[in-house]
């Protein structure tokens, strides 16, 4: 029982083959520079990288050329596609319309059509993808999995922005929250680890990468997370500017004579940590910085882990207390000065680290102290598995 799991960009794809037996990764890959004329793929199978320059004019002939190494004799893992029991789409946003993963119909692509305006990078992308595998293979089983869906158990009060409440009911804005496969899965992977029920813990979940978010976690459901409307919102990101002051930006454009997509393109490419430090996206990049006496590259780093740890204590607050908090993602899992930093202003929570503990880098460890009220965690996100688990629950239904 074989499951491939997609996820594909504006001009890429990502894909894994899951053997949902065991659960093991048999192949992945990433296709890069669709309908440009050096497009190619690089495909990882038996630990071995092979890159692929080829030509793909758009998703259709990206898809069809992975599927051919996906049975190719030298590259493959299959012997036929028969052998794939369904495929699996990330899809970014559902808006309010899906609160769960779905079995993909021409409504189900419809309504993703309908959400592209709150993810204008993505959805559409997700589209490209789900088309293109509706020519190539018709009679193949597909999920759309949402990163939205795991946060619509969010309470009313909670996800509701306070202005004229018309602009809900007409456009839909309200806060959505993102990365949910990636904090269902962590969530269920520290309770086993715990050896407890899910329904027993409250658990803040920390995704922290070149995108950031921060979700609270009661009896397994998504009841507060840091993400808004956007993958915009909640903490400062790589080149993204988390919350603001909104008069910020109309300030902005007034004294700078900037557009919407000026303004856009500045809070989305230019700000965060990248804004504050002027020096990178990358953490490692600011971490080297800061070490050397850089002011600017520590008051980034400074800035993210005040407000991380901010959005932690509101979030332990939605729960009524907290009693793990988990680190996943590049910086989640392999930035031990940033683990050590957000704790550090935590401790009035029960909050305290093990220092030796934590110096390691994308192992999946208990990392807290003894004598720690909260139990700290970093576990490595397996969005992919999560997606292929969702495809096969539906499938098999």
């Amino acid at each position: 029982m074989k499951i491939l799991v997609l996820n594909s960009g504006s001009s890429s794809l990502k894909y894994q083959v899951i053997d949902m037996k065991t659960e093991e990764m048999l192949a992945k890959g990433y296709f890069e520079r669709i309908g440009q004329p050096n497009s190619f793929l690089t495909h990882k199978v038996n630990g071995e990288k092979h890159k692929f320059e080829h030509p793909a004019k758009n998703h259709e002939q990206a898809i069809e050329f992975v599927l051919n190494r996906l049975v190719n004799k030298h590259y493959g893992v299959i012997e036929s596609l028969n052998e794939l029991a369904g495929i699996g789409h990330r899809v970014v946003h559902g808006g309010e319309k899906f609160s769960n993963s779905v079995i993909i119909t021409n409504e189900v692509i419809e309504e993703i059509k309908k959400c592209s305006d709150l993810a204008p990078l993505h959805n559409p992308a997700a589209i490209l993808g789900i088309e293109a595998c509706r020519k190539i293979v018709p009679n193949m089983k597909m999920v759309a999995v949402f990163d939205t869906a795991f946060h619509q158990t969010i309470s009313k009060e909670k996800y509701i922005f306070p202005i004229p409440y018309n602009y809900y009911k007409k456009y839909g804005i309200r806060k959505y929250g993102f990365h949910g496969s990636s904090h269902q899965y962590v969530a269920n992977r520290v309770a086993e680890l715990m050896g407890k029920d899910i329904k027993d813990l409250k658990i803040v979940n920390c995704h922290l990468g070149q995108g950031c978010s921060v979700c609270a976690i009661k009896d397994g459901k998504s009841v507060e997370t840091s993400m808004g409307l956007t993958p915009l919102g909640g903490i400062p990101m790589g080149s993204r500017s988390g919350d603001l002051d909104p008069s910020i930006i109309t300030y902005l454009m007034q004294k700078e004579n900037l557009s919407v997509d000026d303004m856009n393109y500045i809070l989305n490419k230019e700000s965060g940590i990248y804004g504050v430090s002027g020096i990178s996206v990358d953490m490692r990049d600011i971490e080297v910085e800061a070490e050397a006496g850089g002011y600017h590259a520590q008051l980034a780093l400074d800035v993210f882990h005040y407000l991380t740890a901010c959005y932690i204590a509101r979030c332990a607050v939605a729960m009524g207390g907290i009693d793990v908090l988990t680190f996943t993602a590049g910086v989640g899992e392999k930035g031990p000065i940033s683990r050590n930093a957000i704790c550090k202003q935590l401790e009035f929570l029960g909050v305290k680290i093990d220092e030796v503990k934590n110096d390691v880098k994308g192992e999946e460890r208990e990392i807290s102290a003894s004598d720690s009220k909260v139990k700290i965690y970093i576990v490595p996100t397996n969005e992919e598995l999560m997606i292929a688990r969702e495809t096969l629950r539906l499938v098999d239904a």
